[in-house]
């Protein structure tokens, strides 16, 4: 039965991932996630379904569009991985042990922060579209049973880190002239306050705000230049979602 779980959810993930692949490609260009069908930006032929099966056509086509060989970013295939192998790696955390509710919110949770990830180290934006609906849905889940953040505690939780970071902008703006934090991240942390809650939250905004320093000073060279924070909250939420908030807290000593 468990390997019947894992195959469906690696397949559900794959095909997730070549959606996610869509709205990273066309939400950033403001373009409809309908219409046209899948298609080469190259040449603009249409991509048939046989050769759009997610992981298998990009092995077999060698990265490259069947007709005028441009290349297809390796990112796609990335993303038709990385999705199926956190669903799985979810449910052995939550669904194997029968909480089934904290399977759903973070797999929910999850699937929001892989677009938001590629948008913003590919574009440094993160779309509203995405960020914004976090917060109603963490706190649709703070009212369902086997909730692991109650609504008050998810409401508070939002508040704080909204106000906080609000304040953090605003002060940057004052002593530099310019703008340190945007709006997206301001949003995208609120979103997922409503999802860990009081416990949580200032340990992810800690280690994303490390995280983020430490590729500005390794990595980044003109030191006037922004960088895409939002890569580095979407990658702490999806480590914090897999591992789960004790795990973490008891596991890693500095913490």
């Amino acid at each position: 039965m468990i390997t019947i779980i894992i195959i469906l959810l690696a397949v559900l993930g794959a095909a997730l991932g070549s959606f996610f692949n869509v709205l990273i490609h066309r939400l950033p260009q403001k373009q409809s996630i309908v219409y046209p069908p899948s298609h080469c930006d190259g040449c603009k032929k249409i991509i048939p379904f046989y050769l759009n099966i997610p992981i298998i056509s990009y092995i077999l086509l060698g990265g490259k569009c069947r007709y005028c060989k441009a290349k297809i970013h390796w990112h796609h295939l990335l993303v038709e991985i990385i999705t199926p192998v956190i669903l799985v790696l979810l449910f052995f955390r939550y669904a194997y042990y029968g909480q089934y509710m904290l399977f759903l919110k973070y797999s929910l949770l999850c699937m929001f922060m892989i677009p938001i990830f590629f948008i913003d180290a590919f574009h440094q934006i993160i779309p509203h579209k995405l960020s914004i609906p976090l917060l109603p849905l963490g706190l649709i889940f703070a009212m369902l049973p086997g909730n692991d953040v109650s609504l008050l505690e998810a409401f508070i939780s939002a508040a704080v880190i909204f106000c906080f970071l609000v304040f953090i902008a605003y002060a940057y703006r004052f002593v530099r002239k310019t703008d340190g934090l945007g709006g997206g991240d301001i949003w995208l942390l609120t979103g997922i306050a409503t999802f860990f809650g009081l416990v949580s939250m200032p340990y992810v905004v800690l280690i994303s705000a490390l995280l983020g320093i430490i590729y500005f000073v390794f990595f980044v060279k003109n030191k006037e230049q922004g960088f895409a924070f939002g890569t580095f909250i979407t990658f702490t939420a999806v480590i914090w979602s897999v591992f789960g908030t004790y795990n973490i807290l008891n596991y890693i000593p500095f913490i």
